[in-house]
């Protein structure tokens, strides 16, 4: 049972010694010359044009949430698409309810707006 989990196991401690071995290649390795010019803020060139803590509109939430959620949705799909066979009538049409219930919710939001960008 527990020898399934091995390759994972050592996929992760695989990971965590290239990411450790790279941090560390770049801490002993690197020169740290602070300067004013490097430590300054940068926006495209230019000096920053008003502070960072700047409140943005709701609306980018909201199409960032939206954007999760149908993005979650795909997810779903494709486990979904691959055990079909094996799941049967049933199993179509409690997908096909599951995305029926998300595309009621997409027309709701498309005729309140909520895609609207300006």
């Amino acid at each position: 049972m527990l020898s399934n989990y091995l390759p994972i196991l050592i996929f992760i401690v695989v990971g965590a010694l290239v990411g450790g071995g790279a941090m560390l290649a770049g801490a002993v390795l690197s020169t740290r010359r602070p300067d004013a010019e490097k430590d300054s803020p940068y926006e495209c060139g230019f000096v920053a044009f008003e502070s960072a803590r700047v409140k943005f509109d709701v609306r980018y939430y909201l199409v960032a949430i939206l954007f999760i959620l149908f993005d979650l949705e795909i997810a779903f799909l494709f486990p979904w698409a691959v055990v079909l066979p094996d799941l049967g009538v049933y199993g179509f049409w409690a997908m096909f309810v599951f995305l029926s219930v998300l595309v009621v919710g997409f027309i709701y939001e498309w005729k309140k707006g909520a895609l609207e960008w300006e």
